[in-house]
Protein backbone atom coordinates (compact mmCIF):
# COMPACT_ATOMS: atom_id res chain seq x y z
CA UNK A 1 0.00 0.00 0.00
CA UNK A 2 2.61 2.18 0.90
CA UNK A 3 4.84 1.79 -2.05
CA UNK A 4 1.69 2.77 -4.23
CA UNK A 5 1.94 6.06 -4.00
CA UNK A 6 5.37 6.06 -5.36
CA UNK A 7 5.40 5.67 -8.41
CA UNK A 8 2.78 8.59 -9.62
CA UNK A 9 4.10 10.67 -7.18
CA UNK A 10 7.52 10.53 -9.20
CA UNK A 11 5.74 10.80 -12.75
CA UNK A 12 3.50 13.54 -11.34
CA UNK A 13 6.57 15.47 -9.60
CA UNK A 14 8.46 15.40 -12.71
CA UNK A 15 6.22 17.30 -15.02
CA UNK A 16 5.42 19.62 -12.13
CA UNK A 17 9.70 20.07 -11.65
CA UNK A 18 9.92 20.40 -15.81
CA UNK A 19 7.73 23.60 -15.54
CA UNK A 20 9.36 25.06 -12.80
CA UNK A 21 12.39 24.86 -15.09
CA UNK A 22 10.41 26.73 -18.01
CA UNK A 23 11.15 29.95 -15.54
CA UNK A 24 14.98 29.63 -15.99
CA UNK A 25 14.93 28.34 -19.33
CA UNK A 26 13.13 29.02 -22.88
CA UNK A 27 10.65 26.28 -24.49
CA UNK A 28 13.63 25.38 -27.25
CA UNK A 29 16.25 25.15 -23.97
CA UNK A 30 13.05 23.02 -22.05
CA UNK A 31 12.46 21.55 -25.05
CA UNK A 32 15.52 20.24 -25.69
CA UNK A 33 16.23 19.65 -21.89
CA UNK A 34 13.42 17.21 -21.76
CA UNK A 35 14.50 15.26 -24.99
CA UNK A 36 18.00 14.79 -23.89
CA UNK A 37 17.19 13.88 -20.28
CA UNK A 38 14.18 11.19 -21.43
CA UNK A 39 16.40 9.69 -23.71
CA UNK A 40 18.99 9.66 -21.00
CA UNK A 41 16.79 7.84 -19.00
CA UNK A 42 15.22 5.42 -21.72
CA UNK A 43 18.70 4.08 -22.19
CA UNK A 44 19.72 3.56 -18.22
CA UNK A 45 16.31 1.61 -18.00
CA UNK A 46 17.26 -0.94 -20.75
CA UNK A 47 20.91 -1.61 -19.05
CA UNK A 48 21.55 -0.08 -15.70
CA UNK A 49 17.93 -1.04 -14.39
CA UNK A 50 18.03 -3.83 -16.51
CA UNK A 51 21.19 -4.95 -15.70
CA UNK A 52 20.22 -4.75 -12.01
CA UNK A 53 17.08 -7.02 -11.81
CA UNK A 54 18.47 -9.84 -13.76
CA UNK A 55 22.41 -9.65 -13.00
CA UNK A 56 22.99 -10.87 -16.26
CA UNK A 57 23.84 -9.33 -20.10
CA UNK A 58 22.42 -11.43 -22.04
CA UNK A 59 18.55 -9.41 -23.22
CA UNK A 60 16.47 -12.72 -22.99
CA UNK A 61 14.85 -11.02 -20.54
CA UNK A 62 13.66 -7.24 -20.48
CA UNK A 63 11.11 -5.39 -18.66
CA UNK A 64 9.75 -1.85 -18.94
CA UNK A 65 9.34 -0.16 -15.46
CA UNK A 66 8.89 3.55 -14.06
CA UNK A 67 12.03 4.93 -15.48
CA UNK A 68 11.37 4.22 -19.19
CA UNK A 69 8.02 5.73 -18.45
CA UNK A 70 9.23 9.10 -17.26
CA UNK A 71 11.83 8.78 -20.11
CA UNK A 72 8.87 8.55 -22.46
CA UNK A 73 6.79 10.90 -21.22
CA UNK A 74 9.77 13.76 -21.03
CA UNK A 75 10.04 13.21 -24.65
CA UNK A 76 6.75 13.75 -25.84
CA UNK A 77 6.48 16.65 -23.27
CA UNK A 78 9.25 17.77 -24.88
CA UNK A 79 7.34 17.64 -28.27
CA UNK A 80 4.42 19.87 -25.84
CA UNK A 81 6.24 22.39 -24.53
CA UNK A 82 5.40 25.15 -26.96
CA UNK A 83 1.35 24.96 -26.38
CA UNK A 84 0.02 27.12 -24.24
CA UNK A 85 0.07 25.58 -20.16
CA UNK A 86 -3.52 25.14 -19.79
CA UNK A 87 -3.91 23.15 -23.26
CA UNK A 88 -0.98 21.16 -21.77
CA UNK A 89 -3.16 20.44 -18.29
CA UNK A 90 -6.27 19.53 -20.13
CA UNK A 91 -4.49 16.94 -22.62
CA UNK A 92 -3.27 15.54 -19.12
CA UNK A 93 -6.50 15.42 -17.70
CA UNK A 94 -8.37 13.77 -20.57
CA UNK A 95 -5.90 11.23 -20.42
CA UNK A 96 -5.91 10.50 -16.80
CA UNK A 97 -9.65 10.43 -17.24
CA UNK A 98 -10.20 8.88 -20.58
CA UNK A 99 -8.02 6.25 -21.24
CA UNK A 100 -9.76 3.57 -19.46
CA UNK A 101 -12.52 3.59 -22.20
CA UNK A 102 -9.80 1.20 -23.86
CA UNK A 103 -10.36 -1.38 -20.76
CA UNK A 104 -12.81 -2.41 -24.15
CA UNK A 105 -10.10 -2.77 -26.83
CA UNK A 106 -7.91 -5.84 -25.43
CA UNK A 107 -5.62 -7.19 -28.03
CA UNK A 108 -4.25 -10.30 -27.80
CA UNK A 109 -0.36 -10.77 -28.65
CA UNK A 110 -1.12 -12.98 -32.03
CA UNK A 111 -3.01 -10.09 -32.95
CA UNK A 112 -2.00 -7.20 -35.66
CA UNK A 113 -0.08 -4.17 -33.53
CA UNK A 114 -0.37 -6.01 -29.86
CA UNK A 115 3.42 -5.01 -29.34
CA UNK A 116 2.50 -1.18 -30.18
CA UNK A 117 -0.89 -0.89 -28.11
CA UNK A 118 0.79 -3.07 -25.26
CA UNK A 119 3.52 -0.49 -24.91
CA UNK A 120 1.18 2.11 -25.14
CA UNK A 121 -1.99 1.38 -22.82
CA UNK A 122 -2.33 -2.06 -22.54
CA UNK A 123 0.32 -3.47 -21.07
CA UNK A 124 1.47 -7.28 -21.50
CA UNK A 125 3.87 -9.81 -22.47
CA UNK A 126 6.09 -9.59 -25.72
CA UNK A 127 8.60 -11.53 -27.49
CA UNK A 128 11.62 -9.16 -29.56
CA UNK A 129 13.69 -12.27 -31.05
CA UNK A 130 13.79 -15.80 -30.54
CA UNK A 131 14.35 -16.73 -26.72
CA UNK A 132 13.61 -12.99 -25.46
CA UNK A 133 10.71 -12.23 -23.01
CA UNK A 134 9.52 -8.53 -22.58
CA UNK A 135 6.83 -7.67 -19.96
CA UNK A 136 5.61 -4.48 -20.35
CA UNK A 137 4.12 -3.17 -17.17
CA UNK A 138 4.48 1.21 -17.10
CA UNK A 139 2.63 1.86 -20.72
CA UNK A 140 2.74 4.92 -21.94
CA UNK A 141 -0.34 6.94 -22.01
CA UNK A 142 -1.79 6.46 -18.52
CA UNK A 143 1.26 7.89 -17.44
CA UNK A 144 1.79 10.61 -19.62
CA UNK A 145 -1.19 12.30 -18.32
CA UNK A 146 -0.14 12.20 -15.27
CA UNK A 147 3.29 14.12 -16.10
CA UNK A 148 1.01 16.23 -18.48
CA UNK A 149 -1.44 16.92 -15.03
CA UNK A 150 1.88 17.77 -12.86
CA UNK A 151 3.37 20.35 -15.70
CA UNK A 152 -0.33 21.61 -16.15
CA UNK A 153 -0.18 22.46 -12.13
CA UNK A 154 3.40 23.69 -12.13
CA UNK A 155 2.29 27.05 -12.24
CA UNK A 156 0.96 26.79 -8.39
CA UNK A 157 5.02 27.06 -7.89
CA UNK A 158 5.39 30.06 -9.75
CA UNK A 159 7.68 32.61 -8.74
CA UNK A 160 5.73 35.31 -6.64
CA UNK A 161 2.45 33.34 -6.32
CA UNK A 162 0.38 33.45 -3.80
CA UNK A 163 0.73 30.59 -1.07
CA UNK A 164 -2.42 30.73 0.36
CA UNK A 165 -4.39 30.70 -2.90
CA UNK A 166 -1.59 27.93 -3.37
CA UNK A 167 -2.17 25.81 -0.25
CA UNK A 168 -6.20 25.93 -0.90
CA UNK A 169 -6.22 24.79 -4.48
CA UNK A 170 -3.95 22.15 -3.70
CA UNK A 171 -6.23 21.20 -0.21
CA UNK A 172 -9.48 21.43 -2.03
CA UNK A 173 -8.11 19.24 -5.37
CA UNK A 174 -6.77 16.71 -3.32
CA UNK A 175 -9.89 16.09 -1.35
CA UNK A 176 -12.24 16.04 -4.64
CA UNK A 177 -9.76 13.29 -6.30
CA UNK A 178 -10.08 11.39 -3.17
CA UNK A 179 -14.17 12.02 -3.22
CA UNK A 180 -14.35 11.33 -6.84
CA UNK A 181 -12.34 7.97 -6.13
CA UNK A 182 -14.97 6.54 -3.69
CA UNK A 183 -18.05 7.81 -5.59
CA UNK A 184 -17.19 6.23 -8.89
CA UNK A 185 -15.44 3.36 -7.45
CA UNK A 186 -18.73 2.96 -5.28
CA UNK A 187 -20.65 2.63 -9.01
CA UNK A 188 -18.24 -0.08 -9.99
CA UNK A 189 -19.35 1.31 -13.57
CA UNK A 190 -15.84 3.16 -14.77
CA UNK A 191 -12.18 3.59 -13.91
CA UNK A 192 -10.93 0.26 -13.34
CA UNK A 193 -11.10 -3.12 -14.71
CA UNK A 194 -10.82 -4.64 -11.66
CA UNK A 195 -14.52 -4.26 -9.86
CA UNK A 196 -14.95 -4.96 -6.08
CA UNK A 197 -17.31 -7.23 -4.57
CA UNK A 198 -19.13 -7.40 -0.48
CA UNK A 199 -16.40 -10.17 0.76
CA UNK A 200 -17.08 -12.42 3.73
CA UNK A 201 -16.36 -9.74 6.07
CA UNK A 202 -15.91 -5.81 6.73
CA UNK A 203 -12.27 -5.89 6.36
CA UNK A 204 -11.73 -7.92 3.18
CA UNK A 205 -14.76 -5.89 1.75
CA UNK A 206 -12.59 -2.56 2.10
CA UNK A 207 -9.33 -4.80 0.92
CA UNK A 208 -11.59 -5.49 -2.38
CA UNK A 209 -12.30 -1.87 -2.90
CA UNK A 210 -9.26 -0.64 -2.58
CA UNK A 211 -7.39 -3.19 -5.05
CA UNK A 212 -7.35 -0.92 -8.10
CA UNK A 213 -5.52 -1.28 -11.16
CA UNK A 214 -1.58 -0.25 -11.38
CA UNK A 215 -0.42 -2.38 -14.73
CA UNK A 216 -1.90 -0.30 -16.16
CA UNK A 217 -2.62 2.49 -13.94
CA UNK A 218 -5.99 2.89 -13.97
CA UNK A 219 -7.95 6.63 -13.66
CA UNK A 220 -9.01 5.44 -9.84
CA UNK A 221 -5.83 4.16 -8.58
CA UNK A 222 -4.32 7.76 -9.81
CA UNK A 223 -7.58 9.30 -7.85
CA UNK A 224 -6.65 6.61 -4.72
CA UNK A 225 -2.80 7.97 -4.80
CA UNK A 226 -2.68 11.70 -5.88
CA UNK A 227 -5.58 12.71 -3.58
CA UNK A 228 -3.69 11.84 -0.75
CA UNK A 229 -0.56 13.49 -2.18
CA UNK A 230 -1.78 16.86 -3.46
CA UNK A 231 -3.45 16.78 0.26
CA UNK A 232 0.32 16.32 1.68
CA UNK A 233 2.02 18.47 -0.46
CA UNK A 234 -1.03 21.56 0.73
CA UNK A 235 0.62 20.70 4.15
CA UNK A 236 3.75 21.32 3.41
Amino acid sequence: WITHFCAPTFVFLSGMSAFLSRQRKSTKQLSLFLLTRGLWLIVIEFTVVRLGITFNLYYDFVIFQVIWVIGASMVVLAALVGLPQRIILTIGLVLVFGHNLFDLTQLQPTDKGYVAWAILRQSGTASFGPGNVTLIVYPLIPWLGIMLTGYGLGFLYSKNYDHIRRQKILLNTGVTAFLLFLIIRFTNLYGDPRPWAVQKDAIFTVMSFLNVTKYPVSLLYTLMTLGPVLVVMAWM
